[in-house]
């Protein structure tokens, strides 16, 4: 007998595609967002966006205000470094297992989003390079063979995702990027673990220091939310 797959509610279909304008940057860090807006422009009622807010609100998507609505979040310097040390921490470790544990998985699921990261460069499409990029780093996650690991990724992977979007636009970073993506596959291939996790630290320590360095643009979004 075959389990009965629940179909998606309204909320969780709504959720997902504010989650998605949020992750490609179509509603920026720490703008307003209108309940009745996005109803008129996803043509449902109320109710679903306001059961979808709650959802991206447990994700750190969504910050609400009572009596004063919902904004995209955004994070301060200290934030930043604080997540950045969250994934140094969880996606070491993940990509260390997935190494010993499944290491053909890894490097053929790695090998397939760097041919995709490949071909969005050279046609120039941003969001389908970001898109395969978060892809990238959940492959580690993907091969690792530890649910806790990939239970709690889940939890951030919206915010990160988003957050590098908005790192995108910086200079030279996609460049840089895409290169340490390049290298980190050959050291998964000739399974050179230590290497390997010096160029994961590195890709997401220049994060964390490109933000410190021009966090002035997710200050100023902090700045527009609404205080008590």
């Amino acid at each position: 007998m075959r389990p009965i797959q629940r179909p998606p509610s309204f909320a969780e279909e709504v959720a997902d595609r504010i989650r998605q304008a949020i992750v490609d940057g179509d509603l920026g860090l720490g703008e307003a967002i209108s309940e009745r807006q996005l109803a008129d422009r996803l043509g449902v009622s109320k109710t679903p966006v306001r059961e979808a807010l709650a959802q991206l609100r447990m994700e750190g998507l969504v910050r609400v205000y009572p009596q004063r609505g919902a904004t995209v979040f955004t994070l301060s310097a200290r934030e930043i470094r604080d997540i950045c040390e969250l994934r140094q921490a969880l996606e070491s470790a993940a990509l260390r297992y997935a190494l010993e544990r499944n290491p053909a998985q890894l490097a053929d699921g790695l090998a397939h989003l760097v041919d995709e990261m490949r071909l969005a460069r050279a046609e120039a499409d941003h969001r389908r390079y970001l898109s395969a990029d978060t892809a990238y780093h959940e492959v580690f996650f993907q091969c690792c063979d530890n649910l806790y690991l990939q239970d709690t990724y889940s939890l951030h992977v919206g915010k990160i995702a988003a957050l590098r979007t908005h790192l995108a636009r910086k200079p030279h970073h996609t460049e840089r990027s895409f290169e340490e993506h390049c290298r980190m596959l050959d050291l998964v291939r000739t399974r050179e673990i230590a290497a390997c996790m010096s160029v994961l630290d590195g890709h997401i320590g220049r994060t964390k220091s490109t933000y410190a360095a021009e966090v002035a643009d997710i200050a100023a979004a902090d700045q527009a939310v609404p205080t008590a």
